[in-house]
């Protein structure tokens, strides 16, 4: 049987997911995120709301629709690092995938870094979407430093430190429409993480290395301060330098 002959100058129909993302983004931009309902974001995709919830559990997973697979493939990463492998140099490079996926579509990352400022709840499901990034690299940490007597500690500080650092740098690169050399500006935080963090960088070196010592960040706090309060400080510390 003969195959059906095609337009080659018609364009594929884009993938039911993008689309509902696309008309997703558009209501939201036209009408506001809280006024746009699932029910008129399948209507302007041309689907029904099984199709969504097929793809999206709820409306807020329609914002970040990319983490998912972000975070497969952080863990994948870590999960094929070598026994030799610097447990610092390794996090820090998980960390760089987070940003190459923002990289990859900035007018996206720069509109939805716009709508999470203004809507309550999308920065709360933000906080939890940043909180297993962090997770999977302490868990990664915690597991190549178990037999340091402060592993668990130094695994949960140094897993913090790198997402500040990151945000620090992604947060930069949004604010400025998604303008310059993103990669870079992240390289140049999280070589500072790197440099302060790594066991095997000589007492007196941290810091140095990325920016020499006026870029030394040092939180006084008591043992008892929640660790997002001590993320907070060093966040703060970086956005002022």
């Amino acid at each position: 049987m003969a195959a059906a002959a095609t337009n080659p100058r018609t364009p594929p129909k884009p993938a039911m997911r993008d689309s509902l993302i696309a008309a997703a983004f558009q209501l939201f931009l036209e009408r506001g995120y809280e006024q746009t309902t699932v029910d008129d974001i399948v209507t302007l995709a041309g689907v029904g709301r099984r199709s969504f919830f097929r793809y999206f559990p709820s409306k807020e997973d329609v914002v970040f629709p990319d983490h998912e697979q972000c975070l497969d493939d952080m863990t994948r990463f870590l999960a094929a690092s070598a026994d030799t492998d610097d447990p610092m140099v390794r996090v820090c490079d998980a960390a760089r995938l987070v940003m190459r996926m923002y990289a990859e579509n900035p007018t996206f990352s720069v509109q939805r870094y716009r709508l999470t400022r203004e809507v309550a709840g999308l920065r709360t499901y933000e906080l939890s979407v940043v909180w297993r990034y962090e997770k999977t690299l302490g868990d990664y940490l915690r597991g190549r430093w178990a037999d340091r007597k402060d592993g668990t500690l130094r695994a949960n500080v140094a897993a913090a430190a790198v997402v500040a650092a990151h945000n620090h740098a992604l947060r930069h690169w949004l604010r400025s429409g998604g303008e310059g050399d993103q990669l870079a500006e992240v390289d140049r935080a999280l070589e500072f993480v790197r440099a302060t963090w790594s066991p095997d960088t000589p007492a007196g070196t941290g810091g140095d290395a990325a920016e020499g010592a006026d870029d030394v960040v040092v939180v006084i706090t008591k043992r008892s301060t929640p660790m997002w309060r001590v993320v907070r400080e060093v966040e703060s510390s970086l956005d002022e330098s």
